[in-house]
């Protein structure tokens, strides 16, 4: 058992057995040992996964184009001081900041220039490692901490970070609905048991979104997330809203097609999402290995909407970049770099991949309803 398992055992012989969520919580954000907290980074080839990120800059150079055209249509559409504020939430040490801003330096100098950077990021030890990773760009930083900020005038974004806020899991029985919780079993290791809905959010986030599952199905909520979606709304003025996940709308999500759930973990470039030796993967070394499950896209988007945000875009990862003129971008480049980019492009756009599994869901405030270029196939969803 890790250090941190024996921190949960000893919680559960406090309180009683955990909601998934209080369990997935303490194993993720522990501000010492929790999985996020302890590395300033998780992913790559040293990691335990990929994101698009780890496939080199030309992600960030895509994303700061967009960027640059939110700019231009806020300084457009009302007077102010030509400020932006680029806020990215878990923005770990600053690396996709890094590739952003590299990208606006070098191809849209009066962008840069425009640029306030805030990182929102809750482990102290990224948030350490940022001043070092932006490097030439470190004077741009407003702000580092683990809210949003306030009054943003600007875009806040997210890539991959809705996914991985602690979900809680049902399971449909043959007695009614049942949450799953964590205790501690007879061998002292941890085990799953069925018990009531936790709590108030629970029954409230079913019974809002008629969520409906079949005996012997499991399914993961998550109101964490619609939470964040919220506090992000309220925190921007005016601007843009862009989230990069993967997940699926709620008619899907909640079908026969996902009746085991979509609870995984991800170890050493390992998937794993059934039991082992009777122990379910996301048991196993707490603290150790990343736990995720599948955003419901068609919550987030209503919850922003409700927030009153405008929907200007949910589509695949593909299409948005295409939209941002990927092709174009490495159609000249030349050598041993240009393949390098080119394969990154591949990895970025395959469907089956990134490309079709990441989502790209796109919301405007006080913008009206402006035609972004990675938008411009707003409808293209797989």
């Amino acid at each position: 058992m890790t250090r941190l398992g024996e921190v949960i055992r000893q919680r559960i012989r406090r309180e009683g057995p955990l909601p998934f969520a209080a369990y997935a919580e303490c194993v993720l954000y522990h501000p010492d040992l929790g999985y996020y907290a302890r590395c300033d980074r998780r992913s790559g080839r040293d990691g335990d996964f990929f994101t698009s990120v780890d496939l080199g800059p030309l992600f960030g150079e895509l994303l700061a184009a967009q960027f640059a055209e939110m700019w231009r249509r806020l300084r457009g559409r009302a007077p102010g001081d030509g400020r932006f504020a680029l806020v990215e939430a878990a923005a770990g040490s600053g690396r996709l900041a890094r590739d952003v801003l590299d990208a606006a330096a070098r191809d849209d100098p009066a962008f840069y220039a425009a640029i306030d950077l805030h990182l929102v990021e809750r482990s102290r030890t990224a948030r350490g490692a940022q001043t070092d990773t932006l490097g030439p760009h470190a004077a741009r930083i407003a702000s580092s901490g683990p809210d949003v900020p306030g009054n943003v005038t600007g875009v806040v974004f997210a890539n991959e970070l809705l996914d991985a806020l602690p979900p809680h899991v049902l399971a449909m029985t043959d007695a009614g609905l049942r949450e799953v919780h964590v205790d501690v079993g007879a061998g002292g290791g941890l085990v799953e048991r069925l018990g009531p809905l936790s709590g108030a959010a629970v029954r409230e986030h079913v019974s809002a979104w008629d969520i409906r599952l079949e005996p012997g199905w499991r399914a993961e909520i998550c109101p964490a997330a619609l939470a964040w979606v919220r506090r992000a709304a309220r925190a921007l003025k005016r601007g843009f809203l862009l989230l990069i996940d993967y997940g699926h709308e709620a008619a899907e999500l909640y079908s026969a097609t996902h009746a085991a759930g979509t609870l995984t973990t991800y170890r050493r470039h390992r998937v794993r999402n059934e039991a082992a030796g009777g122990t379910p993967p996301w048991l196993a070394e707490p603290g150790e290995r990343d736990i995720t499950a599948h955003v419901d896209l068609t919550a987030v988007r209503r919850t922003a909407e409700g927030e009153g945000l405008g929907t200007l875009g949910v589509l695949d990862q593909t299409y948005f970049l295409l939209g941002l003129g990927a092709l174009d971008r490495v159609a000249a480049d030349e050598g041993v770099a240009g393949l390098r980019r080119r394969l990154a492009l591949k990895s970025l756009l395959v469907p089956g991949g990134l490309g079709s599994s990441h989502k790209v869901l796109v919301f405007g405030k006080g913008v009206g309803r402006p035609r972004l270029s990675g938008c411009a196939h707003a409808g293209r969803v797989t």
